[in-house]
């Protein structure tokens, strides 16, 4: 195997990959500072941060045979500059001092930041980038203690609004020119350029242009300043006070990875989490606002309809008597009940297994699927984050027409988790006929039209699994408490913010921003216990082990393999999804 000698210590790779001596580094939890470079896109090599001392041993042209020294060791060349990492490829026998073991290298990184630094703000107090900027940390680590420079710095345009999403303070920008690469290579709308010569260089638009990329946050994730910014989490918190939990992207039917950042049980923001099988370092915008439907509009405490028909919050126990008599008065022939490819594998086979231990037929769904509005990349047609997840469970497919015909042969129809008149499956007309029954995390059209509306957990306060439209489970942890959650006795919840600890004197901690609702199967417990049905959950790891015994495609799947691999490809064949 070719080998190479990073900081004295010997190491392996594989030819065949063609690595690039930074990424190799970097690979080996090792760690040399950088700004420009990015695994997913060109290297420009022009922030010169991440410089090495760099040597190739010596062969004897003859015999091919390395040349020794005096001690016995390899003789070896020496590059007569520092070298960008970045840029160099691994060569079989190379030798590479970084600022670890190279006193040249060490100053070489420190007076590149002291140049880099030359004309930027000290700003890091007020800036959004703070607690996670790159140059923040890499000058605290690297940098000089102070700057020899003590003229007037540049200023450049602040508080530019490039775009409806992304707003500039090129005051900080160091041209790594990341976010112009990401526009030409990545999302190739090429919105953005470096515009002016030398020190007042900057990012911007062509003239009369917006910077209105379907994927144009992302520029904010990997802007190694705080030069680009979300307008709408624009000065909200700063990272250290939220908590960082994994989740999944459920605005669509791509499954992106990502990281719900919450504080005092509101979802302030939503960051890409890298999984190279299914979304790399990406998320469109449009996943991004998924924040405001987990804080905003939420069902908290059930609703039933009155006799002048207004909807009046009300108990749970007056709501799950009220659920049971409707069932009870009613023969199982005459419920209907709509499964949702919204709503996760758990949820679905839960709310299907109860209805079927009571003689209900199987549940009904139906896709929701808008052909044209996907784009090849990670935005798909299909709206649902678990289409997939409702035919693994043998959940019975149905188009339009196909619901509405279940419903207009029904006397009780329930439906969990989809606004099936918001997306006009369905109208209100045809649920006058009925008793409708919904099982919802947020007011809309179908909690309006419907007699007894019953409050779950969305994505971001239950962990629970969905399977993408390419086959790929993945699950969701909780990051919000409800009014019956706790974080310190949830083991599904992350430990804490990024300083793991809080305090009791925390200005973000209240009670205010928990949602009254409950799990769904939570809910069909205390139903069951009513009913005298013989069902019980404790909680969704439960759930899916019924799962895993049940279906031959889940039979290999846990929630631990699921977290380890990040998600599982299952062995399904891909259906066309059709509207």
């Amino acid at each position: 195997m070719p080998e190479v000698f990073i900081d004295g210590k010997r190491y392996e790779y594989d030819e065949e990959q063609d690595e690039m001596l930074l990424q190799f580094i970097l690979d080996q939890g090792l760690e040399v500072p950088f700004f420009c470079y990015h695994p997913s896109m060109s290297i420009p090599a022009n922030c010169r941060q991440c410089m090495v001392k760099v040597g190739t041993p010596v062969k004897d042209q003859e015999t091919g045979e390395y040349e020794l020294d005096e001690d016995g060791e390899r003789k070896i060349r020496w590059f007569p500059k520092p070298q960008t990492s970045c840029s160099t490829k691994l060569q079989d026998g190379m030798v590479v001092h970084t600022q670890e073991t190279s006193e040249k290298i060490e100053r070489v990184q420190k007076d590149n930041l002291e140049f880099i630094l030359a004309n930027h703000p000290l700003d890091c107090p007020i800036c959004d980038q703070a607690g996670e900027c790159p140059l923040q940390i890499q000058t605290y680590k690297y940098g000089p203690e102070g700057s020899r420079f003590e003229v007037k710095k540049v200023h450049k345009p602040k508080r530019v609004q490039l775009g409806p999403r992304v707003t500039m303070d090129a005051e900080r920008c160091i041209n790594c020119t990341r976010c112009v690469r990401f526009t030409e290579e990545i999302s190739e709308t090429n919105q953005l350029t470096i515009v002016s010569r030398g020190d007042k260089n900057y990012p911007m638009t062509a003239p009369g242009e917006e910077f209105d990329d379907p994927y144009s946050l992302n520029t904010v994730d990997i802007c190694p300043v705080g030069a680009l910014t979300s307008t709408d989490f624009r000065f909200k918190a700063r990272v250290w006070e939220m908590n960082q939990t994994p989740s999944i992207d459920i605005t669509n039917g791509k499954g992106c990875n990502v990281d719900l950042w919450t504080r005092d049980n509101e979802v302030l923001r939503i960051t890409p989490r890298e999984n190279p099988d299914v979304n790399d370092h990406w998320m469109p915008d449009a996943g991004r606002y998924a924040y405001e439907k987990f804080n905003n509009n939420r069902m908290d405490r059930p609703s039933i309809t009155l006799d002048d028909d207004n909807q009046s919050n009300t108990s749970w126990n007056n709501a799950i008597e009220t659920f049971a008599e409707v069932l009870e008065a009613h023969d199982s022939e005459d419920i209907a009940i709509i499964g949702s490819p919204h709503a996760s594998v758990e949820e679905n086979y839960a709310f299907n297994k109860f209805f079927n231990l009571m003689g209900v037929a199987n549940a009904k769904f139906t896709p929701h699927v808008i052909p044209g509005s996907g784009d090849g990349f990670l935005i798909t047609d299909d709206q649902a984050p678990n289409t997939n997840g409702c035919r693994v469970i043998n959940l019975d497919e149905a188009d339009e027409a196909g619901i509405q015909s279940v419903v207009q042969g029904a006397k009780v129809v329930i439906i969990l988790s989809d606004d099936l008149v918001g997306r006009e499956v369905l109208s209100t007309d045809d649920l006058n006929g009925c008793y409708t029954i919904s099982l919802a995390t947020n007011y809309s059209d179908t909690t309006k039209a419907s007699d007894l509306v019953i409050p779950i957990t969305c994505v971001a306060e239950h962990a629970a699994s969905y399977v993408n439209v390419d086959g790929r489970i993945q699950r969701s942890f909780p990051a919000k408490e409800t009014k019956y959650t706790n974080r310190r006795l949830n083991l599904e919840m992350s430990e804490g913010r990024l300083d793991r600890f809080g305090t009791n004197f925390d200005n973000w901690v209240s009670e205010e921003n928990k949602v009254d609702c409950l799990p769904v199967w939570d809910f069909l417990n205390k139903l069951g216990d009513r009913l005298g049905l013989d069902f019980n959950y404790d909680h969704s790891r439960a759930i899916f082990s019924d799962l895993s015994s049940q279906f031959e495609t889940l039979e290999e799947v846990s929630y631990e393999r699921m977290d380890e691999e990040q998600g599982v490809q299952l062995p399904i064949k891909q259906k066309e999804v059709k509207a």
